[in-house]
């Protein structure tokens, strides 16, 4: 059964070609030289995308390979001006970020409801031969041509905009997290990459307040690569102000796994390393309190490293704007099977997420993550995992020059 998630589209998009404009001569009974009355040609429509927060993936625009505005109309006599082509709005979810499929590079961002991004502007209308009138050229026998359409095939890419990122390997128990927090029921399974989706729940706090935590396919060494499904869905976490990370509590060694995490994460995106970040450490239903308490001062404990070297589970030279450097990384025991220090890990990442070195990361850096060219490099590969790797059928100008109406010419998809 094929999913409703779809973050991945590939369209192409057309604007309308400007209407001609008229060259025609008033020539009526008593009145032989009436003069120029030719009128303008209409303006083509532009592709405009809108931000609509009733969407929530791009599954309404799978199936839509081609999205063309209409032509403006041509000019006619007694000054008659064309009528104007109609805009095509994609409507998309707040989070879509737009790319060229060519070549890779960003075009535009979609961030709240109703903001409005012209892709691609329509041509304007060709002037008539009566605006070409003079006391010294008084039947001008030319008229302008309308401006061409533009044309583009984009890439459009969902970023999920959530307040907390889960990041950690496969069957650490982000899902179950997510199960426990929210009213969210993702799939759970004793398997790896049981989820195959991200997911969002609504966590509930103190008064009423609330945060969304968002859960992404586990990542395994060089996700960043492209092995595993990390390089498909590591882009979810690029918009989250906070990042949870979660290793479970019988792992052989946590420093480790945790660094490998952080590895990938830099490896895909640098930029990421700033943002605040958690770590919990899951599955302490298996653990009792004497070797919960041991590993707290093992982790916590300062690496054995040369004088000036910075602990991995610090931010150190990564901090983000306005923190202290060197603070360290919040470290909560869990078990979202027996509820045991859920409470504390509601507290500490509601403080994360309001802590005012948090705010002000989020005004100065947050709207760069998105506004980098694709890495070309991967983009096939991506394309061909969404099943977006076929080419998009061209329609020849030529064939449509003529067709007043573009919904009544037929092509084969």
């Amino acid at each position: 059964m094929e999913s409703n998630f779809v973050d991945y589209v590939k369209i192409l998009c057309r604007s309308g070609k400007g209407g001609r404009g008229s060259m025609h001569l008033r020539h009526v009974k008593y009145n032989p030289n009436g003069g120029p009355d030719g009128g303008d040609g209409g303006k083509g429509g532009s592709v405009i995308l809108r931000g609509n927060h009733n969407y929530w993936t791009l599954l309404h625009l799978r199936y839509s390979r081609h999205i063309f505005a209409e032509h403006g109309g041509n000019g006619g006599k007694d000054k008659c001006h064309g009528t104007d082509g109609k805009d095509a709005y994609i409507d998309v979810p707040c989070g879509t970020v737009v790319y060229n499929a060519e070549t890779g590079k960003y075009l535009c961002d979609v961030t709240y409801d109703g903001q409005e991004i012209v892709l691609l502007k329509g041509g304007r209308g060709g002037l008539g031969n009566f605006q070409f009138r003079s006391a010294t050229n008084q039947a001008p026998r030319y008229a302008q041509p309308g401006e061409p359409m533009q044309e583009m095939t984009i890439i459009l890419e969902l970023k999920l905009l959530a307040d907390v990122g889960l990041v950690g390997f496969p069957n650490a128990g982000k899902s179950t997290l997510v199960s426990a927090l929210s009213n969210a029921k993702p799939k759970i399974a004793n398997y790896p990459f049981t989820t195959m989706e991200p997911s969002l729940g609504i966590v509930g706090y103190r008064d009423s307040k609330s945060f969304v935590m968002a859960d992404i396919p586990g990542i395994i060494e060089g996700a960043s690569e492209g092995r595993g499904l990390g390089l498909r869905f590591l882009r979810h976490i690029e918009r989250n102000s906070l990042l949870l990370f979660m290793v479970p509590g019988d792992t052989d060694d946590i420093k480790h796994e945790y660094e490998v995490l952080l590895n990938e994460l830099r490896q895909f995106n640098p930029e990421m390393l700033s943002k605040h970040r958690v770590l919990a450490i899951t599955k302490c239903d298996l653990l009792d309190d004497e070797l919960i308490e041991m590993l707290r001062q093992e982790i916590e404990a300062p690496p054995s490293a040369p004088k000036g070297a910075t602990n991995v589970l610090q931010h150190g030279n990564e901090a983000p704007s306005g923190a202290v450097g060197g603070a360290s990384v919040p470290i909560v025991f869990i078990s979202a099977v027996t509820g045991f220090g859920l409470e504390e890990l509601k507290d500490v990442l509601w403080r994360e997420l309001n802590a005012e070195s948090n705010k002000l990361q989020a005004i100065t850096q947050d709207d760069r993550l998105v506004h980098r060219d694709k890495d070309m490099t991967f983009f096939a590969e991506e394309l061909a995992d969404e099943g977006e790797d076929e080419d998009i059928e061209y329609i020849d100008e030529d064939e449509i020059e003529d067709v007043e109406d573009l919904d009544d010419f037929e092509y084969e998809e």
